[in-house]
């Protein structure tokens, strides 16, 4: 059935059975004594995966999209000016966002295709001698260019610059994935969610808070109620919640934390990296060319492809769809109709991102693309085999 084939987009990932049991549990009281015991142990791992020790991690049912507002609204006021880089969708979404939140925002315009300008950004906050930048805002992964960005060179850039704006950076597609480093890296605010290295479903937005944004949060002045760390943090040291909880994705959290701390999270890394090159080097076979301008950009959690002048992306993504019952990801915004994504994060193995570039090859045959059936495959297959 074509609803057992692996989706290769960059989130929602596959759902390993483990996982997919975890979540499968019957009514649980969250007043109740045990769910202390699930809690507390959870929320102290789940620090390992943010690599933080002075840092909390705090949940809120949402998507990542939910611990962005999170972020901005406990820590920022109407009016406070932050900066942003803008090379995608996601970073243009966040900037919305800030927008509909009454901030002030100024915008690094970049290609798609680039990854954060660390030196624009220093710049930036040098020229800003009144400190009235307080937050800076970096995607680390953005998902609809393939493309990941230096946050370590932009917390570089504010040190230099010695400006005390908060950092805040979007990791919803490279936590679980890529290596983070929230202390090393001086990170306040790293926003996350369940959907993708977590290998989960959506519905848990996960983020990290510095003892700087904590008390950052005591005189922000936007309104929050159901997203305030301050609840959820005074709640979270008695072992619950300000409110019900879903306790399904927490039983679900609390493995999959599990799955990435068995592996090992510099294994996690490695094996997101090796599935990466295999699919950059059967783009390069089939004569095609990613999104990300440099090989420094390349994202190790999603690939974005262009397809050559005179076809559509969108048709591709479709065909694939309707003809083998697998799903890759569309363009979006700028990139839309021009690019195809195969999100290769998560519940994958060399075998099952096999199967991926087996099949969009099919589809693109399938479609008059001028390929060579089984090349990338192949290129793939050389570098599986080499890398075991």
């Amino acid at each position: 059935m074509s609803t057992q084939n692996p989706v290769f987009i960059p989130g929602p990932t596959n759902i390993p059975e483990r996982l997919r049991h975890a979540m499968n549990v019957p009514t649980m009281d969250h007043r109740a004594p045990d769910f202390v015991k699930i809690l507390e142990p959870l929320l102290a791992d789940l620090k390992k995966i943010f690599k933080t020790e002075a840092g909390t991690v705090i949940t809120f049912p949402a998507s990542g999209t939910g611990g962005w507002e999170a972020a901005l609204t406990n820590t920022l006021s109407p009016g406070d000016r932050v900066l942003i880089a803008r090379f995608g969708m996601f970073s243009h979404r966040w900037i919305e966002m800030c927008q509909h939140l009454g901030l002030d925002v100024d915008v690094i315009d970049c290609a798609w295709g680039e990854g954060a300008p660390a030196d624009e950004y220093g710049k930036r906050l040098a020229a800003d001698t009144n400190h009235k930048i307080k937050a800076v805002l970096v995607t680390h992964n953005e998902t609809a260019t393939g493309v990941t960005s230096d946050v370590a060179a932009v917390r570089k850039a504010m040190d230099t610059a010695q400006h005390p704006a908060l950092l805040y950076v979007d990791a919803v597609s490279s936590l679980g994935s890529i290596d983070f480093r929230m202390d090393d890296w001086g990170v306040d605010l790293a926003v996350s969610g369940s959907q993708k290295g977590f290998m989960l479903a959506t519905g848990m937005a996960i983020v990290g808070v510095s003892p700087k944004a904590f008390a950052a949060a005591e005189i922000a002045k936007c309104p929050r109620c159901f997203f305030d760390i301050r609840d959820m943090a005074t709640a979270n040291a008695k072992g619950n919640f300000p409110y019900t909880p879903p306790v399904p994705l927490i039983m679900g959290l609390r493995e999959s934390v599990a799955m990435l701390l068995e592996e090992g999270l510099d294994q996690v890394f490695a094996r997101h990296h090796r599935l990466a090159e295999g699919v950059r080097l059967a783009v390069q076979a089939w004569g095609l060319r990613l999104c990300a301008t440099k090989p420094e950009f390349n994202s190790d959690s999603v690939s974005a492809i262009y397809v050559p002048d005179g076809f559509d992306s969108n048709e591709l993504v479709n065909h694939a769809y309707k003809t083998y019952g697998v799903s890759y990801g569309v363009g979006l915004g700028k990139v839309a109709g021009k690019v195809f994504r195969i999100g290769h994060l998560g519940m994958l193995t060399d075998t099952l991102m096999l199967s991926g570039l087996a099949t969009i090859e099919m589809a693109m045959k399938d479609l008059g693309y001028s390929i060579q059936l089984g090349s990338g495959v192949a290129a793939a297959q050389e570098y599986y085999r080499k890398g075991r």
